[in-house]
């Protein structure tokens, strides 16, 4: 299904035209003028655009040359009832995929529409070939051809050409929030933009240190970050280099920032606007000099009003931001990163010949992804560990619609517990449902918690103690 906009002043020409693409499936919006379409469009990713040359004295022209140099990669179809040699080449130089001359005939509107969509599709396939071509020779681009998902790598590639100053300033060091749920990615944006920056090399390439705030204990955040001197506190036997420390002259990446303890963010606060930090325990400032990345799926703005986080900090942090979409919104950008995690895949399990098959990528199309990108992973690996063919069909992926987390249970305690056979442990009544719930919810450690009434930290920590393999447990169906 493709979204399409019709642009024609004729109302009777435009309804029947939206009715015949309606019918076969696509999703069709109408526009009478030129600035109703111009702003549907800015409000509306569509894939194709239909566009009459007359439109009330004003030239359809205008609209292809917009959406062109607006970066629209979509199909545009010119019609009009005056053609021409001059006219079709003009479309053709503004932009227009294809030229159609009125009086329309429906079926084949329907048809050229069809095999534009068609070929469009072939072109950005193309592309993406080109780019995991780029990806095995080393640049590891984040692979995407959804336009907002495109918008957020120009983004993060401009971020990434921000050089870090030599002596900070009252700009502070460079810093960047990424936002977005959990799974779509944020950490690949992340090593994205260190891998893009100028003083990147692969023989010797500068330090990128992930911190996870969720999973530090409150109690040791401050000397996993900071360090801390030796004798500072009961256990400090030796003197420890902190990950700001290991950091410098690289990339810092504060993941799920919004976890980390209130009492941690002013002395981070003050690292980001001053480029300085102390040890536990020590007497003088050290400073360091990197790019700092934090990402969160949460509100921090509700978690502001919650008390939970410094508005100061989220106006330091928000300045430059970047909103990953969900996989969900990126449309075939799901497809296209299947096929990549298969052919990755295929390769490790010396199984090359492996493909999606046809109902296997219209599963894919159809899926919500619940846990995003994470998921996907999960679901295609899967898929090479239980297919016996060379073709994976849509019953190897094992997608199914997730219910809410709020939705009554159907298991009852006594299909879980008998007694009078066995013994039963708290640590394994604990770890059973956990792993449940993990496998339940394909693998997403956010979902799962709330399913049994966690918080995600929490999860995260029994999770560390019973050695669950989360990723293991999450591809099992």
């Amino acid at each position: 299904m493709a979204k399409i906009l019709i642009i024609e002043d004729e109302s009777a020409l435009r309804r029947s035209i939206a009715q015949c693409l309606d019918l076969t499936g696509h999703d069709a919006s109408e526009a009478e003028t030129t600035a109703d379409a111009l702003r549907q469009c800015s409000e509306i990713e569509f894939d194709a655009v239909i566009t009459d040359l007359n439109l009330n004295g004003q030239s359809g022209l205008t609209v292809v040359k917009a959406l062109r140099d607006g970066g629209f990669d979509g199909v545009i179809l010119v019609m009009t009832a005056y053609g021409t040699v001059s006219t079709a080449v003009d479309a053709m130089k503004a932009g227009a995929d294809d030229f159609l001359q009125k009086p329309i005939a429906l079926e084949s509107l329907r048809h050229t529409i069809e095999r534009a969509l068609e070929a469009n599709r072939l072109r950005r396939r193309i592309g993406l070939f080109e780019r995991l071509q780029r990806v095995r020779l080393g640049s590891a681009v984040p692979i995407g051809e959804h336009p907002r998902f495109q918008s957020c790598l120009r983004f993060a590639e401009r971020f990434a050409r921000v050089p870090i100053p030599a002596s900070i300033d009252h700009s502070g060091l460079p810093t960047l929030l990424i936002t977005g749920e959990t799974g779509s990615g944020k950490g690949e944006i992340a090593a994205y933009i260190h891998r893009c920056t100028p003083d990147f090399n692969d023989s010797s390439p500068p330090a990128f240190v992930h911190v996870n705030c969720a999973a530090l204990p409150a109690s040791l955040i401050e000397s996993e970050l900071f360090g801390h001197e030796r004798g500072a506190f009961t256990d400090a036997r030796s003197t420890r280099t902190g990950l700001f420390e290991l950091a410098d002259g690289g990339t810092i990446f504060l993941d799920e920032i919004g976890d980390m303890p209130l009492e941690m963010q002013s002395k981070i606060l003050l690292t980001l606007e001053k480029g300085v930090f102390r040890r536990i325990g020590g007497e003088r400032d050290r400073r360091v000099r990197a790019r700092i990345i934090a990402a969160t799926n949460q509100d921090l703005a509700r978690r502001v009003e919650e008390g939970a986080f410094r508005r100061d900090l989220l106006y330091r942090l928000n300045a430059l931001t970047i909103d990953l979409p969900s996989l969900h919104e990126r449309g075939e950008d799901a497809v296209l990163l299947a096929e990549s995690f298969l052919g990755r895949l295929s390769e490790e399990h010396g199984r090359d010949e492996l493909r999606l098959s046809a109902d296997a990528e219209a599963s894919i199309r159809r899926h919500d992804w619940p846990g995003n990108v994470r998921e996907l992973i999960n679901a295609v690996k899967r898929a090479v560990f239980v297919c016996d063919t060379d073709e994976i069909g849509s019953q190897h992926l094992g997608l199914t619609r997730l219910p809410s987390p709020d939705s009554p249970s159907t298991t009852r305690a006594d299909q879980w517990f008998d007694f009078n056979e066995n013994n039963y442990t708290i640590d394994e009544v604990e770890r059973r449902l956990i792993i449940e719930a993990i496998r339940h919810c394909h693998g997403n450690v956010t979902m799962a918690a709330k399913l049994i009434g966690l918080n995600r930290g929490a999860l995260r920590y029994r999770i560390e103690r019973l050695g669950i393999d989360v990723a293991a447990v999450g591809a099992a169906r």
